[in-house]
């Protein structure tokens, strides 16, 4: 058996979906939550008696009980917002915590001892601080996220373990919540990721508000107002019509509505206008800072579930001039990717010939005045620099017997540095002496961690001052996190074994919400039928009825 410290264990924390997987005999397995599914919805919800529900069962209570639930929280790492289920409120961090806590159980569960190593995904377009948040949450679940890795980029190296020869790749990857274009190039073993661009407020959850805004339009009544409960069956019916590949797309909504919307796909065209143009420019910015024209591309691949949308595989063709490959399933490979890393960080023989290198997808600098501009940004380590990489810049004074130089970093492209990310700042002595008289060399060294460390050296002393910028998020205290930690510890969590039971109550409250007439009376029998079951307290009784229940919803076509 494997010892622990030796699995290598891959993350991808979806805003829609998360997955986990492991690499063994040679390979990226799947392993499945207590469902036996292999995508877990990255939803959390808090139950009538205070117990946490996290995945499948969280996902039917949007429906049933949308005030105690959270859904597409990675969206918000980094921000202020907070979720308020039941009595208590909590951080984006901090249900992404509970996510990777139930995924770290399904892995010890299927591995058969703990697990605390893991390589977790993360948007390519991450900000710095939202690198920070995830190493947080994986820290308050728990675990240790020894290394980040770029979403496309692991889906890159789950592609490349199938290639022999030389290829240009360029990774679309439209998950629920975040949109990255990434070029990459492999060859003789290096996987070698030339540019990066994207924008992390645009995904798949965006296409299912804008067919909810339109739903919305028809529906509303004179004073506007749509209950918060009418509004979650909405925006699951978007959803659902949204899964729909081809042809017309019909919209059904449930009671208090009792309406169905037929869309053309002229209609869906016109009414995601706006979203699609919001692809094409990250997809040109990463080809111009990779220098390369869409000619030189040789795959296209898809990633992240919203890539299955006909418009979006139609938009990405139109501009890349060829058919995009799906091979892998979408939802799964940067899973499976992100494992792949962790095996070529223990050295696994089956991969020890990958070499991967990545870059960093923002500017990194400080604020300087120039050209009688006071506070605007001057880029020391420039967006799709190779990483990890260490660079430096010679700044000089710029009033005479200055003896402070105030070093503020920032992340971004904008030319004033008040349009940017601000990371860090302190300040170093240097010798009295007029304007411009006196130097600093600033040097940045930089990982694709988020860890920063800025080194300023006085010229005229030779002495050296560092900084270094970790992963701990800013106002996060350690009586913070020990105090988040408590609050998290004190959810009690349902047995692992309860969980499919759970799943299949919350579902068929959620279609009895749904459904209409004979469809309603038929979701009431199987209600009636499993709860009976379930009273019985005999484990095979219960087995039986929620598999009989099971293909009875997948006869009626009911999901």
């Amino acid at each position: 058996m494997t010892a622990p410290n030796e699995l290598a264990i891959g993350i991808d924390l979806g805003t829609t979906n998360s997955a986990i997987a492991v690499w063994q005999n040679g390979s990226a397995e799947l392993i499945p939550n207590a469902l036996g599914q292999y995508l877990t919805p990255s939803v959390v919800s808090i139950d009538d008696s205070g117990q946490v529900l996290v995945g499948e069962a969280a996902h039917s209570r949007l429906v049933t009980r949308p005030r105690e639930t959270a859904a597409a929280f990675k969206r918000y790492l980094g921000s202020d917002k907070q979720y308020q289920l039941g009595k208590q409120r909590y951080t984006p961090t901090e249900l992404c915590a509970l996510i990777l806590r139930s995924l770290k159980a399904d892995a010890e569960a299927f591995l058969g001892h703990a697990i605390s190593e893991v390589v977790i995904s993360v948007p390519a377009y991450f900000s710095d601080q939202q690198r920070k948040q995830v190493h947080l949450a994986a820290e308050l679940a728990d675990l240790i996220a020894v290394r980040l890795i770029n979403e496309p980029t692991a889906a890159c190296l789950a592609y490349s373990l199938h290639e022999s020869h030389e290829r240009r790749f360029l990774v679309f990857d439209l998950g629920g919540g975040t949109f990255d274009v990434t070029v990459v190039e492999h060859a003789d073993g290096f996987v070698d990721v030339r540019a990066s661009a994207g924008d992390n407020r645009l995904g798949g959850e965006d296409f299912t508000r804008k067919l909810a805004d339109y739903v919305v339009d028809k529906v509303k009544t004179d004073d506007g107002d749509i209950a918060l409960n009418d509004m979650a069956k909405i925006i699951s019916a978007c959803e659902n019509a949204k899964k729909i590949g081809e042809g017309d797309v019909v919209i059904s909504l449930p009671e208090p509505f009792a309406k169905s919307f037929s869309l053309t796909p002229f209609m869906l065209d016109e009414i995601w206008k706006e979203t699609m143009l919001r692809l094409s420019q990250p997809l040109r910015q990463a080809l111009s800072d990779a220098r390369i024209t869409p000619e030189d591309i040789d795959e296209l691949i898809f990633v992240g579930g919203a890539t299955r949308l006909r418009q979006v595989q139609q938009l990405a063709t139109r501009l890349i001039g060829r058919f995009g490959k799906i091979s892998i399933d979408p939802d799964l490979v940067v899973a499976m990717g992100a494992a792949t890393q962790a095996a070529c960080r223990l050295r696994d023989e089956a991969v020890e010939e990958i070499v991967l290198t990545d870059v960093s997808p923002f500017s990194l600098g400080i604020a300087s005045n120039r050209n009688g501009q006071v506070d605007v940004f001057s880029p020391i380590i420039e967006r799709n620099t190779v990483i990890p990489t260490s660079r430096v810049e010679r700044y000089y004074t710029t009033t005479d017997n200055q003896n402070v130089v105030r070093i503020a970093v920032y992340q971004g492209e904008r030319y004033w540095v008040r349009e940017n990310i601000f990371i860090n700042e302190f300040e170093i002595a240097v010798p009295e002496k007029k304007a411009g008289e006196e130097a600093i060399d600033v040097r940045f060294s930089y990982d694709i961690n988020g860890l920063l460390e800025v080194d300023v050296t006085v010229l005229s002393t030779q002495k050296t001052t560092q900084k270094i910028i970790d992963r701990t998020p800013v106002g996060m205290s350690e009586d913070d996190k020990s105090a988040s930690r408590e609050r998290l510890a004190k959810l009690k969590v349902h047995p692992r074994d309860k969980l499919p039971n759970i799943a299949m109550s919350e579902k068929l409250n959620r279609l009895y919400e749904e459904k209409l007439a004979e469809e309603r009376q038929l979701v009431e029998e199987l209600i009636v039928a499993f709860t009976q079951a379930l009273d019985s307290q005999d484990e095979r009784v219960i087995r039986e009825a929620r598999e009989s229940v099971d293909q009875q919803l997948k006869v009626l076509g009911f999901s």
